[in-house]
């Protein structure tokens, strides 16, 4: 079986407006007692496989879940056991089921060897409100969750409402889900319970950072299937980072990862529109929240890299410390940024879309590899021109250069799986110190104007702009000679 389920936290001041409006109809309410189990070394959680034991009423169900193909979705696999005294945990109840097979990769096991022995990690005693709800042809069940999570003398309150859908398209539970989004102030999630648990048993607040991951689909697939299967692998970037920082984590490899996402997915919804069938001319409507995101945190770590890097480097030459308290405005709120309505609302949008195009019939198999090397030569000619008097180019044409490159990579990661693995690696191994150079001399042109800004109510700034300023000229020959090595190096993959 496969699950689509759309779970979101709900701000404190709105849980009792939140239960409110669920009770508006025929509810159902139970409670839910679960046990999770692991291997001693975690070898289930490390791979997202999820195993429990609940007690829903009397009755005791055990359930498997592991990742799917789409954002959000999961494999699930229940075997119900009876209301007889708590049973034992055992995975072979799974065998012969999708879940059953990634349980055995997850534990590598061969075939015909048993499965290992498991131990309790973390308890849920939840009180769980349902309200079946029918929407544009789809039934979609909500349930407000209400309890806690324990892992030894720790524990940890929940209150979440998720959003099933029972039976339909996911469209009908997307524009479900916003609606409750924009009126309770709810953010997306992914997540779960069983995560919380893991992360409460060993002693985290928030789990680690994602970065990117490539996209996956078979070497003939459609334009469609492959627009799809994009855009798929960077909300899954942007979806995990999102969930740690609106609960508030502020870890700057978070934002980083969450910022690298973004820029990944608007690079796809640009450059693989046309791709996409029906739904390629929506990307205009959510570049406008992904790019406001994107900039706020920007300016998280344009700070981060000031305070934290550069100001030690000028320091280390002999300039003196800075109070940089009035000279740096107050940053906007990472959370509230990513809690934000538009955001949330260009999220769930995109999420339905990638699970549209999925369950839509197959359609006839067009190959995207004109399209995409027609886009890839296009970037590559105009990095090469701007790039071969890059020198004599103004700032903002510098950074635009930079941004267009970037793009040049996202793209040629993206259609990698069609063309030979040899030759896309070795271009963008060729591409990779451009960048580098082109991000150094971005971040310290940046620099330069907090600096010189700085100076004009604290004297003691003087030295670090001066120190910028005259490493400006080295990293503008540094860019150049790096254009001129990539122009010299790169060989296009797709022709």
């Amino acid at each position: 079986m496969t699950e689509f389920e759309l779970k979101f936290e709900i701000p404190p001041a709105r849980r009792q407006a939140v239960e409110a409006a669920v009770r508006r109809g025929r509810v159902a309410q139970q409670r839910l007692q679960a046990r999770y189990f692991d291997t001693p070394e975690g070898a289930l959680a490390a791979q997202g496989v999820v195993l429990r034991l609940r007690k829903e009423g009397r009755q005791w169900v055990q359930t498997a879940k592991a990742p799917g193909i789409r954002p959000l979705e999961r494999l699930e696999h229940n075997v119900a056991l009876g209301a007889n005294a708590a049973p034992v945990p055992d995975l072979a109840r799974h065998s012969g089921t999708p879940v059953g097979e990634n349980i055995r990769q997850a534990l590598s096991l061969k075939p015909g060897e048993a499965f290992p022995g498991l131990a309790l990690v973390y308890t849920t005693d939840i009180v769980r409100l349902t309200r079946v709800v029918r929407v544009r042809g789809a039934v979609v069940e909500l349930a407000l969750d209400r309890g806690r999570i324990a892992a030894g003398d720790k524990s940890l309150s929940v209150s979440e409402l998720e959003l099933e859908l029972k039976q339909g398209q996911p469209a009908g539970a997307v524009a479900l889900a916003g609606n409750w989004c924009l009126k309770h102030g709810l953010w997306l999630s992914s997540v779960s319970k069983s995560m919380k648990g893991q992360r409460l048993a060993a002693g985290q607040d928030f789990g680690a950072a994602v970065s990117a991951r490539p996209p996956h689909f078979p070497r003939h697939a459609s334009s469609r299937n492959v627009a799809a299967a994009v855009l798929a692998a960077c909300l899954d970037q942007v979806l995990a980072n999102a969930s740690d920082v609106a609960g508030g984590c502020t870890d700057e490899e978070h934002i980083h990862q969450l910022r690298v996402g973004l820029r990944r997915l608007r690079t796809a919804l640009k450059e693989l529109g046309a791709l996409a069938g029906g739904w390629g001319d929506q990307g205009d409507k959510w570049e406008a929240p992904l790019a406001t995101v994107f900039r706020e945190l920007g300016l998280h770590r344009d700070r981060d890299y000031l305070l934290h890097k550069l100001q030690g480097q000028i320091e280390a030459a002999g300039g003196p410390p800075l109070d940089w308290h009035d000279g740096m405005g107050a940053l906007p709120s990472a959370a509230e940024s990513v809690r934000a309505p538009a955001f949330q609302q260009a999220l769930l949008g995109l999420v339905g879309v990638v699970h549209a195009a999925s369950s839509e019939a197959e359609p006839e198999n067009k190959s995207p590899k004109k399209a995409l090397r027609k886009r890839l030569a296009r970037l590559h000619k105009q990095v090469l021109a701007q790039g071969q008097q890059f020198m004599a180019l103004l700032e903002p044409e510098q950074h635009a250069l930079r941004k267009r490159l970037k793009r040049l990579r996202y793209l040629a990661e993206f259609a990698q799986p069609l063309f030979s693995r040899r030759k896309s690696e070795a271009y963008l191994t060729a591409l990779k110190p451009l960048q580098d150079a082109l991000g150094t001399y971005h971040d310290e042109v940046a620099a330069l104007r907090a600096w010189q800004g700085l100076s004009g109510h604290d004297p003691r700034a003087l030295f670090g702009a001066g120190w910028l300023s005259a490493r400006r000229e080295v990293h503008v020959q540094g860019c150049q000679q790096a254009c001129d090595s990539f122009a010299g190096q790169a060989r296009p993959f797709w022709d």
